[in-house]
């Protein structure tokens, strides 16, 4: 039995593309998923915010600040250190 939490995003091209949910990081009163491409994964990982409409509904945006993206990295990497080999 697999035990991975799958989430699936619609692309820019309609295209259902599944990811394995890794973290969420809170960063300055924000909430982001970090996310691994289950298809041909190269060992990068997908940052977005996190954006919940409602109880039941979440949406995901991408996040265009170079600053936020490496500081939720980072505390990524640092929560999961004994779980993944960094370089």
């Amino acid at each position: 039995m697999n035990d991975r939490n799958v989430i699936i995003l619609t692309d820019e091209n309609g295209h259902d593309v599944e990811f394995e949910f890794l973290d969420l990081i809170a960063y300055r009163k924000k909430e982001y998923v970090v996310l691994a491409p289950i298809k041909d994964w190269d060992g990068q990982v997908v940052i977005l915010q996190l954006d919940e409409m409602d109880g039941e509904t979440e949406s995901y945006m991408s996040v265009e600040n170079e600053f936020v993206l490496g500081t939720v990295f980072s505390l990524f990497k640092e929560r999961n250190r004994d779980y993944f080999t960094f370089e």
